[in-house]
């Protein structure tokens, strides 16, 4: 039914784990059964016929390759922001039964990788942004776990983290946005300690699913701090348990696709949806196919089932923001029950009270302010992994660390004149910290005096250093009195610093002068094309959907229409 893709033979090349070494047998479906087409297999029987390609611990995000294992692996890119989106829709209930499911969740250390990132400071308004890490865990650690996720054989394996989101909220909780991250996207994995064991896993590279097997989800969240540069505040883990129970508990979700689809071949590929051109209501078993569905939208691949998950997801979110789902008590009462039990969080975050807060700041934004992109990427070499693509994924990470809204959106400031310096530059207190304290490539001592040497020989004679040594991406200048802007832009232009490091800070004492792992070297700052000029939204090739888009469908692939 299919025709091989050049990249799919390509990406077969590299070598495969064995059977033995997966804790699986190739020639099994998820549940050791039958594949769909078989005899006796019928959607009646409560399950979902298993997805293929989602197996190996690298990912598994080749276009070509064998059929693997994986019932509800899929449903986990979107149960955790499920879960966030369905605290929203339950804000109004109260917290009347908050205080037994505190003991349904189980809680893990923030970050396993080091010193990590500095938090950021708050903007003038004492307002601060909040980074949430969504992960959906492939883990069979229970009987229910292995019922939905088949694969009997992985009980003992250590769980992957093959859903990755990063949820982005602005200071001011005017917009929100979503960045999902391909499974299998190599990165450099920092060296962290399990909490548990005390085991030292190495740094190394590999998939960032795999990130999750090196002491658990805290290692997670220092690999995403590490490749983007964003301070994350929590982060919420979900397995598979309780997935079902979500879904048929918020009821049908209008889909839409673009032409008749059925994610079914002979070979046992696809996730058996069926749906003809046009919208439709899915829930329950419908609802999990359409969120793992692969073979059937766009190449076949990972990045298209992520698009159609964030369709999803943004249906979802305006039947909720409407009210017209989970208004039943006894309904509530079971999905939290559910979700809870299905729950990891960081030890910030480690009671329902704190998750209805976090709805609470979820619930400000308007569903036209949200939006959910993937992170820009491309092929390796080999077409073997996904690799995040230069300019335009550090461009995206670029926008979240400076809490710009990925719409484009922001209200723009009038243009005025940029205040004149008030303060003679011999005079003007200045602080320079290094801030290379990088968990991976470690800090480069001196920065602090390197920079404070050059900023004496251009006449400011009164700065100073601070020995602390602290960990930022970019270079930033921070300032509290607004009488200091005028000063702060002219020691940026100074140093050759574009104006958006220039912060004012409501935490900020005096001016300090941050050194960024932006600026590793040298004493003259290493510009680039477009530093006068930030990005104001989301590169095209993030391929960003609005929340309020109530049109958007599936492209279907001609192979799997009918």
């Amino acid at each position: 039914m299919r025709q091989s893709s050049v990249r799919g033979d390509r990406s077969r090349r590299r070598r495969e784990p064995d059977a033995q070494e997966l804790g699986w047998d190739d020639g099994l479906y998820a549940d050791g059964g039958l594949p769909p087409d078989a005899p006796g297999w019928t959607s009646a029987d409560g399950g979902v016929p298993p997805e293929d390609g989602d197996t190996s611990a690298d990912g598994g995000h080749r276009k070509g390759g064998r059929p693997r294992r994986g019932r509800g692996r899929k449903v986990l890119r979107w149960t955790a922001l499920s879960l966030a989106v369905l605290i929203v829709g339950g804000a109004g209930a109260g917290y009347w039964y908050y205080e037994h499911l505190n003991a349904n969740l189980r809680k893990a250390p923030r970050s396993l990788g080091g010193g990590g990132l500095k938090k950021p400071d708050p903007n003038a308004f004492g307002q601060s942004p909040l980074n949430i890490l969504l992960l959906g865990s492939d883990g069979r650690n229970s009987a229910e776990n292995i019922k939905l996720g088949g694969a009997r054989q992985d009980a003992d394996r250590k769980p992957l983290a093959d859903v990755q989101m990063l949820l982005h909220v602005s200071a001011d909780r005017s917009n929100m946005s979503v960045i999902s991250i391909p499974r299998d996207t190599r990165v450099t994995i920092p060296q962290c300690t399990d909490p548990k064991t005390h085991q030292v896993y190495p740094q190394t590279s590999a998939a960032i699913n795999q990130s999750l097997q090196h002491g658990g989800p805290g290692c997670t969240l220092a690999t995403w701090q590490e490749l983007t540069g964003v301070y994350i505040d929590h982060f919420m883990m979900v397995d598979f348990s309780g997935v079902v129970s979500m879904a048929d508990a918020i009821g049908g979700v209008p889909v839409c696709v673009d032409n008749n689809v059925y994610s079914h071949d002979s070979k046992g590929h696809g996730s058996g949806l069926k749906l003809t051109k046009g919208t439709h209501s899915v829930k329950g078993v419908q609802a999990l196919q359409w969120l793992r569905t692969r073979y059937g939208f766009e190449d076949n691949t990972d990045i298209g089932r992520a698009k159609a998950q964030h369709m999803y997801m943004n249906s979802m979110v305006r039947q909720l923001k409407q009210g017209t789902k989970l208004t039943d008590p006894g309904q509530l009462r079971d999905l939290a029950e559910a979700a809870t039990k299905s729950l990891t969080v960081d030890d910030g975050l480690d009671t329902v009270k704190k998750l209805y807060d976090l709805g609470g700041d979820l619930n400000r934004v308007p569903t036209k302010r949200i939006t959910m992109v993937t992170m820009p990427w491309q092929y390796s070499p080999d077409e073997s992994y996904v690799m995040p693509k230069p300019g335009d994924a550090e461009a995206t990470f670029a926008l979240l660390r400076n809490d710009t809204a990925l719409d484009g959106k922001d209200k723009k400031k009038k243009a005025t004149p940029d205040p004149k310096a008030s303060t003679p530059k011999g005079e003007l207190k200045v602080v320079v910290q290094n801030g290379t304290n990088s968990t991976v490539n470690g800090p480069v001592s001196g920065r602090a005096a390197v920079i404070q040497q050059r900023l004496a020989g251009l006449g400011y004679g009164a700065a100073g250093t601070d020995p602390a040594l602290t960990t930022q991406a970019d270079t930033t200048i921070t300032y509290r009195d607004k009488g200091l802007r005028g000063d702060a832009l002219a020691l940026a232009k100074a140093l050759g610093l574009p104006k958006g490091a220039v912060r004012e800070s409501s935490s900020a004492t005096g001016m300090r002068l941050v050194i960024g792992n932006d600026w590793r070297n040298g004493s003259a700052y290493p510009k680039t094309s477009g530093d006068d000029k930030s990005a104001d939204k989301a590169p095209d090739s993030a391929d960003a959907l609005n929340g309020e888009d109530s049109k958007a469908c599936m492209k279907v692939n001609p192979q799997y229409s009918f």
